[in-house]
């Protein structure tokens, strides 16, 4: 049962991990080398909607079988690794809660009334707010690889 839940865990990091990876390094830049903002930004809210449904997901499931693994070890007696990881992770939680209720939703209303200026100013936060969250999902990989 116990690798079980360490595969999801392990699954749903990569999953969100490796969106943020493609959205800031492949998408994004893409995007806007080919495409106006009355085009790019109905498509980049888009791709975020179906994005974010798998983060919540993800999320969901990390603080689960985290929840599951940290208990299961013992608090006490997990690794330090085990706390950045999971301190860190809360960090990310809410940092993506954030991103989702406040820019995202303005980036949405925005494209629904064709406003690309506000668009493009919400889409420029939600990127800065996921290199956050992109770097410190990197430090929780760091934490738990080093200090475990």
């Amino acid at each position: 049962m116990y690798t079980v839940i360490k595969f999801l865990h392990l699954v749903s990091s990569i999953v969100w991990l490796g969106g943020m990876t493609f959205m800031l390094l492949a998408l994004r830049p893409a995007l806007g080398e080919v495409l106006a903002p009355s085009q790019r930004l109905p498509l980049l809210a888009g791709v975020l909607r179906r994005f974010f449904l798998l983060v919540w997901g993800a999320i969901v499931l990390l603080l689960l079988s985290g929840g599951y693994m940290l208990g299961h070890a013992g608090a006490q007696a997990a690794p330090i690794g085990w706390h950045l990881m999971a301190g860190i992770g809360v960090l990310m939680c809410l940092v993506f809660g954030h991103i989702y209720f406040a820019p995202y939703r303005r980036l949405q209303a925005a494209v629904s009334v064709a406003d690309w200026p506000e668009g493009g100013r919400r889409a420029n936060q939600i990127a800065k707010l996921v290199t956050l969250n992109f770097w410190l999902g990197w430090l929780a990989i760091a934490a738990i690889t080093f200090l475990a």
